[in-house]
Formats: C-alpha cells, sequence, structure tokens
C-alpha cells in the first residue's frame, strides 16, 4: 500500500536570521561530504554491477 505524501503549510523554511560564517561553513562541510559518500556508493554499486 502506497503512503499519501502530506503538503507541509509553510512560509519560512529555517531559522528567522541569517547564517553566521560558522553556521555557512559547518553546512556547506556537510554537504560536501554528503555528496562524497554517495558518489562512492555509486561508485561502489557500478563496479559490483560489472
Amino acid at each position: 500500500m502506497k503512503r499519501k505524501k502530506t503538503e507541509l503549510d509553510v512560509d519560512i523554511i529555517g531559522g528567522q536570521g541569517r547564517l553566521t560564517a560558522e553556521e555557512e561553513k559547518a553546512l556547506s562541510e556537510f554537504i560536501r561530504q554528503r555528496k562524497l559518500s554517495s558518489k562512492k556508493i555509486k561508485k561502489d554499486h557500478q563496479s559490483k554491477a560489472a
């Protein structure tokens, strides 16, 4: 059975103020690590499939 997706009724996503330089750096590093790990997983799947 498929679940029905619920649409969120929001005006603003996130906090009220701007990110600090430290927060921006931490967020950038987190995104970079996720991209690297997802690329690594794709490579592993491709090598197993071949």
